[in-house]
C-alpha cells in the first residue's frame, strides 16, 4: 500500500512504519539454523531402490555412523514406508564447543576439549519416505543394518489363486407326473 502526503520525507517515514509489521513477521518466523540443517540432512540421505525378479522391492540407505537403535522403519498412511532416525555426534565430542569456551573462561587450566576444524558429515535427524505399490506385502517388511547400510526388503503379495468353478450336485427328485 503506497501512501503519499505531498512531503516525500513524511511519506517515506510512514511507508516504513506501515512495512514494519511485515518485516517483524519475517524476522520472528524465519527458519532456525537447526531446522535448515535438519531439512538438508533429510533431503540428502541417499537411497537406492531396486526391484528384484520376484517383484520384491529392496531399498538401500547409506547410514554410516548411525546406530541401528537410532533408526526407525515404519509404514504410515497405509502404504508409505518411512525411514527416519538421527545421526548423533560421538559421545566423547558431545561438549566439544562448550568445553573450549569454558576452558577459555577459566584461564585454560583444564585439559583442552575437541574443537572441530571442519565438519562435513551431517549430524541430526534424517527421514526418507517411499510410497509402496498396491501389491506390497506390508506384513513381511524386513530391515537389516550392516556395514553402515540399511537394507529394507518389501516382498510382493502373491497373486490371488484363481477361483475354481463351484460344482453343484444335481439330485434326483421324485417324479410327480404319474
Amino acid at each position: 500500500m503506497e501512501i503519499s502526503f505531498g512531503d516525500p520525507v513524511l511519506s517515506a517515514a510512514l511507508q516504513q512504519l506501515m512495512d514494519l509489521p511485515d518485516e517483524l513477521e519475517r524476522q520472528l518466523n524465519a527458519p532456525t539454523r537447526a531446522y535448515v540443517r535438519d531439512r538438508r540432512a533429510m533431503a540428502n540421505t541417499p537411497m537406492d531402490v531396486k526391484e528384484l525378479p520376484s517383484g520384491a522391492l529392496v531399498l538401500a540407505v547409506d547410514m554410516p555412523g548411525v546406530s541401528p537403535a537410532d533408526v526407525r522403519v515404519q509404514v504410515e498412511g497405509g502404504n508409505v514406508l518411512t525411514i527416519s532416525g538421527e545421526r548423533k555426534r560421538p559421545a566423547e565430542d558431545a561438549g566439544a564447543e562448550a568445553g573450549s569456551k569454558q576452558q577459555q573462561q577459566q584461564g585454560g587450566d583444564e585439559k583442552p576439549g575437541v574443537k572441530y576444524l571442519r565438519m562435513e558429515r551431517r549430524m541430526g535427524k534424517f527421514m526418507r519416505r517411499f510410497p509402496l505399490p498396491e501389491g506390497a506385502d506390508l506384513d513381511s517388511i524386513r530391515a537389516e543394518h550392516k556395514d553402515g547400510v540399511l537394507t529394507v526388503t518389501v516382498d510382493k503379495k502373491p497373486p490371488p489363486e484363481p477361483k475354481k468353478p463351484r460344482v453343484v450336485q444335481v439330485t434326483v427328485g421324485e417324479h410327480q407326473g404319474k
